[in-house]
């Protein structure tokens, strides 16, 4: 049995708008940004890299939670800790 990455830091909910990597998926979000010159918000996107254990499996366009963990690659700093329905 393989051990549990440890967590810490920032949590996250967002789609799955990607799983065709093996055991990563790409999660993404939408946030809100201040314009002081508009005086409006305007949304933008965040796209993150985040781990896919076996035992979680989160398929494209689920909604998921990511955690923040220590760098697993180049990229990923996350992992799915669950999937919400």
């Amino acid at each position: 049995m393989k051990k549990k990455l440890p967590t810490r830091g920032r949590t996250f909910v967002g789609t799955v708008v990607s799983n065709k990597m093996q055991r990563t998926v790409t999660v993404q979000w939408v946030r809100k940004r201040y314009m002081n010159k508009y005086e409006r918000y305007e949304l933008r996107r965040t796209k993150v890299k985040a781990h896919n254990p076996d035992t979680i499996d989160a398929k494209m366009g689920d909604r998921v939670k990511i955690m923040e963990t220590r760098p697993i690659s180049k990229t990923k700093h996350f992992i799915v800790i669950e999937v919400l329905k």
